[in-house]
């Protein structure tokens, strides 16, 4: 088997660890014998429908949003994203590339950001910045991760959290919800890397990847997460 992996302006959008996830999926592929390639997707190229199996999509600063989320508009791009998530590609934003996935992302200055409202939500910018360790609780179980935006994002209507928050500050400090779940698309604000410290949910993403490429149910083969789990468990006990 085999997956490609798209990592979405990878160039612009990769701040705080986020490339460490990239490898954390290549590296858990690759130790079950997966082939696992990773194929960019920037300003300078297209995109077009079947050509990843599983989406990334970092965190980034407000100028090289605005330069993504103009390219988002302006090329087939977001469309091509939003029809593949619709049939159950699944993928995986944090921060920058989670607001930009909502309906909009307003910064202090300058103009508001379209997004390709991937996501039934929205971003404001704050003077707060939020930052920190973060625990939250998932359908996942506890994921854990760190946390740097001054953005706040709010889930209207039915928009279902990622999860809801036992340490930090989640979407927007108020009222306790993290991120954003869509199908099989997953935003929010954890860097950290998330997946190193999360391998339940850098399988999950793996396994719905191959599932929908192959149109069968998956099996990962099991591996060893000593060192992951002790990672993990050693950040709930001292932050969660």
């Amino acid at each position: 088997m085999k997956l490609t992996i798209g990592y979405l302006y990878g160039d612009l959008m990769n701040i705080y660890g986020d490339t460490g996830n990239i490898i954390a999926l290549k590296k858990r592929c690759q130790w079950r014998g997966i082939k696992a390639a990773i194929k960019m997707f920037t300003i300078r190229n297209s995109l077009k429908q079947g050509q990843a199996d599983l989406f990334f999509f970092g965190g980034g600063q407000d100028q090289q949003q605005e330069l993504v989320a103009k390219d988002l508009g302006k090329s087939a791009k977001g469309k091509v994203i939003k029809s593949e998530i619709e049939r159950g590609v699944p993928l995986l934003s944090i921060c920058g590339g989670y607001q930009l996935l909502g309906k909009y992302y307003k910064p202090h200055e300058g103009p508001e950001l379209p997004g390709i409202e991937l996501f039934n939500a929205y971003t404001v910018a704050s003077d707060k910045r939020m930052i920190g360790n973060i625990v939250i609780e998932s359908m996942f179980g506890k994921l854990v991760g760190f946390e740097n935006h001054s953005g706040k994002t709010y889930l209207p209507g039915d928009a279902t959290p990622l999860g809801m928050v036992v340490k930090g500050f989640g979407n927007n400090g108020e009222d306790k919800t993290e991120g954003c779940i869509y199908k099989n698309a997953i935003g929010c604000y954890m860097h950290g890397s998330l997946l190193p410290k999360n391998p339940i949910l850098t399988d999950w993403l793996i396994k719905k990847a191959l599932e929908v490429k192959y149109g069968k149910p998956i099996e990962l083969k099991p591996l060893d997460n000593s060192l992951e789990n002790q990672a993990h468990h050693m950040a709930i006990s001292r932050f969660g």
